[in-house]
Order: structure tokens, then sequence, then C-alpha cells
């Protein structure tokens, strides 16, 4: 059986073609999912892409979390459904509470758009198993709302269940709290960052694949949940 992951498209998504290519290269089939619907065509994971959706009126991601397809991923994600959300996709998981915190303009107010080391701190969510504990990975980051915030209770909480799954190192290009690049919920199936690993899954034409791990983390999450069902 091949893993089926949706990928949201809203308007002003930029990514999801790139996505839905990180997808295929795991092995596993891309389905592209409507912000309009609420049909998630019986994914078994879901990807929310970055890019400006809606414009990024208001705050970014705060118009695409009442999006018709966000309540169905809101519901699937309640049961169990692994979810991804990668730069405005995070910005959105954060808005509709699927994870804690908010992301914000940049410390220095400047886009940024370069490749960026991460830590990777957590190898047990549905999408880091591939990669090996205290790993530092390179993906790309472009984002101009990306510093990770959140207050001290919730910062402590994240830290001492584990739940900071990337962090930045050589250097913080956003202001995020405590180098934060992304975080998982309590079960370690919803996970948000703010690079993006679909655009590292070739050295030929990215920094390098280590993107992939991502995807590949995924498989086996779908696999395994299918096995236990």
């Amino acid at each position: 059986m091949s893993a089926r992951i949706g990928i949201i498209t809203f308007p002003g998504t930029l990514d999801d073609v790139d996505a839905a290519r990180a997808v295929t290269r795991s092995g596993a089939e891309a389905v592209s999912l409507w912000h309009g619907d609420e049909d998630l065509k019986g994914v078994d994971a879901v990807v929310v892409p970055g890019g400006f959706s809606y414009g990024d009126y208001l705050r970014c991601g705060a118009i695409a979390r009442f999006a018709p397809v966000m309540t169905s991923v809101i519901e699937a994600a309640g049961k169990g459904m692994p979810v991804l959300g990668i730069c405005n996709g995070f910005q959105i998981l954060c808005e509709a509470g699927l994870l804690p915190g908010a992301l914000v303009r940049n410390e220095k107010l400047h886009f940024v758009c370069r490749d960026q080391w991460l830590r990777v701190e957590n190898n047990t969510t549905s999408w880091t198993t591939r990669y090996d504990q205290g790993a530092d990975v390179l993906i790309p980051l472009k984002s101009g709302e990306g510093g990770y915030m959140a207050d001290e209770a919730t910062l402590d909480e994240l830290e001492g269940e584990g739940r900071v799954v990337f962090r930045y190192v050589d250097g913080n290009p956003n202001g995020s709290r405590r180098d934060i690049a992304g975080v998982c919920s309590a079960d370690g199936r919803i996970v948000g960052l703010m690079p993006h690993p679909e655009h590292a899954i070739d050295a030929l034409t990215g920094p390098s694949d280590d993107g992939l791990g991502v995807f590949y983390s995924a498989l086996d999450a779908v696999k395994s949940l299918v096995t236990s069902a």
C-alpha cells in the first residue's frame, strides 16, 4: 500500500508543487487538497506548505486557519493523523491551535533567505524518525515573519517535554526564542518548522538532500499507523 499524503493549496500558496515533489520522491502519493473543500480525500497525512495564504492579510495564517479544509485537518489531527506545517504552514498550525506559540516579524524586520543549519533535537516525531538525534541538517530558510515566540511557561514546557524538534545553529536568523526552528504536538504527530525541507531533496538543486528525511519519516509513520490499526 502506498501512503497518500495531502498537500493543501490556499490562494497565495507558493510551495505546494515543491512539497508534492518531495512527497513523491519519498515514495508516497501526493494528493492535492483545495482550501475551499472539506474533503481530505482519504489521505493518511497532510502537509500545509509555505507561501502567503490569502496574501498574509491580518496575521500570517490568521485567515487560512478558518478555511474549510482546515476544519477537516483539525478534526483529523485530533484523531492522530500526522500533519506537517512548513513556514506559512507552521504559522497556520499555530493560529489553528494545533501547535503552541506564534510566529512574528523577524528580529531586524528583514526578509531572510539563506541556507540554514538546524539541529535535530527530537527524532521520535512522525516527521523526524529518519534522522539521528543531534544531527545537523542544512535546509533553506525564507521568511519575513519567522520569529518563534511563546511565554516562558510554554517554552519551559516544550523544552521539558522534548517538543522542540529543530533548533537553529550557527546563528539565529530571526530572533526566535531559544533558537527554536520547529516544535511538535504532545503526541509528536503534528510538526511545524520555518525552514523548507521540500527545497532540500536533491543535492543538485538544493544545498543538500537533508530534507528528504522529513518525508521518509512520514512514510514510515503512516505505515506504522496502518500496521497497528
